[in-house]
C-alpha cells in the first residue's frame, strides 16, 4: 500500500487489523517509512531484519510464512510516490500494489465519502498544450500516460465494496501535479477523460513503479472534495479518511482475509 500522508495510512492499517498505527516500522533505502501488517505482529511490533541506510528502524523483508501488507507513506506528488513504491519493491517481493488515499471526486459521478476504483490510472498532465489543444505523451510519441489494472482484481475490490454497502464507482482516477482548482481546469479534464471518477496525485508514480517490477496494481480513492473552484469549508477530509478505513476493513475479509482482526 502506498499513501501520500500518515493519516491516510492509519487509515488503511485501521481497517485491515481493527487499530491505526503511526508508528513506522522501517526505513526503506530511500528514506521512506513502512510499516507491516502481519497474522502475527501488530503494527507497533512488526517482523523484518533488513538494514536501512542508516542506523535506526530497518526495513521489512517477506516473513517466512503468512500473507503481510506494507504500507509506505510515499509524500504528495507522483514523483515522491514512485520512489516510495520502488524502494519497496527494490526490497521485498510483493503480489501485489495499492495506492490509496483520499482524493477530489468528480461531480456528479463521485460524491463526497464514495469510493472510487480505478479501471485506468492516467497522468492526466503529462503531455504538452499546443494551438490544437492538448497532447498526450503518446501522440508525442514517447512514454505512456496510462495503466490499466487487471479487470479480476478491480473486480474483486469492487464486489467487496457492494457487498459492504458502501457507495463506490469503478473509473478511471486522473493523476495531477497540480490539483485542480478552477471551473475552466475541471471542463478541460472532462471533456478529455469523460468518464472519470477522481483526481489525486500519487497513482500513477506508484503505478510506473509496479509496472517497472511486474506487481499488478489498482488505486483506491476515497472522496473528501469535488474537483473545481477550492472551497476548503466544503472539503470532507475526516468522513472521507473514516470511507477509505472502512473500505479496507472490507478488503481485510476478502482480499486480505488472513489480516482480519480477531
Amino acid at each position: 500500500m502506498v499513501t501520500a500522508v500518515a493519516a491516510e495510512a492509519d487509515s488503511v492499517a485501521a481497517g485491515l487489523v481493527g487499530r491505526a498505527s503511526s508508528s513506522a516500522a522501517g526505513v526503506l533505502p530511500s528514506g521512506h517509512a513502512v510499516t507491516r501488517l502481519s497474522p502475527s505482529s501488530s503494527p507497533e511490533a512488526p517482523t523484518g531484519t533488513a538494514t536501512g541506510p542508516e542506523p535506526g528502524p530497518s526495513a521489512p523483508t517477506a516473513p517466512t510464512a503468512g500473507p503481510y501488507v506494507d504500507i509506505v507513506v510515499g509524500g504528495a506528488g507522483p514523483a515522491a510516490a514512485a520512489v516510495g513504491a520502488t524502494s519497496a519493491l527494490a526490497t521485498t517481493p510483493y503480489d501485489l500494489v495499492v495506492s490509496a488515499g483520499i482524493g477530489g471526486g468528480f461531480a456528479p459521478r463521485a460524491p463526497l465519502g464514495a469510493l472510487v476504483v480505478s479501471d485506468a490510472i492516467i497522468a492526466a498532465d503529462l503531455g504538452a498544450d499546443t494551438p490544437e489543444g492538448y497532447l498526450a505523451v503518446e501522440e508525442l510519441g514517447f512514454g505512456r500516460s496510462a495503466h490499466l489494472p487487471p479487470a479480476g482484481l478491480i473486480d474483486r475490490v469492487a464486489e467487496a465494496l457492494r457487498a459492504g454497502g458502501l457507495p463506490h464507482l469503478v473509473a478511471p482516477v486522473l493523476t495531477v501535479s497540480t490539483v485542480t482548482g478552477t471551473a475552466a481546469r475541471t471542463s478541460e479534464l472532462t471533456a478529455r477523460h469523460p468518464g472519470a471518477g477522481a483526481e489525486g496525485m500519487e497513482g500513477f508514480g506508484v503505478a510506473e513503479a509496479a509496472a517497472a517490477y511486474g506487481v499488478p496494481v489498482v488505486e483506491l480513492r476515497a472522496i473528501s472534495n469535488t474537483v473545481g473552484p477550492r472551497d476548503r469549508a466544503a472539503w470532507r477530509i475526516g468522513p472521507a479518511l473514516d470511507s477509505l478505513r472502512q473500505a479496507f476493513r472490507l478488503l481485510g475479509t476478502t482480499v486480505f482475509p488472513d489480516l482480519e482482526a480477531p
